[in-house]
């Protein structure tokens, strides 16, 4: 019966360093696109941008500050999942090329996430302490977002 276990964890840990020869591409782009990102094209508050950058942009941006248990398979992996999620909901680095309509939608959307409380996930922010949003913040975040909601809704 040991044997069979010592086998079994051998086997598991050859397969566990098989694994981390996969590594996926980063989300990592040094040429941005500045007409589009969204920090460009509205006069975002440092403030508001230092909360977005530490909450938001690694899952909703074309760059992701990348913690050290991101070189080790599977988190690698699920935390590329995530990423690419993100991005497909939201990307603030692509934000210019939304429609109009879509940028309104997307502004819509993430304040009511932040209203709730569903951004940024609890599973993020349980291994990311500081992109935890104080109410304070989530107010003063909230309250910009309304007011630029309301100007790009008046321009047309």
């Amino acid at each position: 019966m040991k044997k069979i276990i010592k086998k079994i964890l051998i086997i598991g840990f050859v397969i566990f360093l098989l694994m981390q020869l996969y590594q996926p591409a980063r989300n990592e782009s040094y040429e941005q696109e500045l007409i589009a990102n969204f920090t460009k094209m509205y006069d975002v508050p440092k403030n508001v941008e230092t909360i977005l950058q530490t909450s938001c942009f690694d899952c909703h941006s074309n760059n992701t500050n990348y913690p050290l248990y991101s070189y080790i398979q599977p988190a690698r992996f699920f935390m590329e999942e995530h990423i690419k999620d993100g991005k497909k909901d939201l990307n603030f680095n692509e934000f210019g090329k939304y429609s109009k309509r879509k940028q309104e939608n997307k502004l819509e959307a993430i304040i009511k996430q932040i209203k709730s409380d569903e951004m940024p996930l609890a599973s993020y922010t349980l291994l990311h302490k500081n992109a935890i949003v104080t109410p304070a913040q989530k107010e003063e975040v909230i309250d910009w977002f309304n007011k630029t909601e309301d100007s790009l809704s008046s321009k047309y």
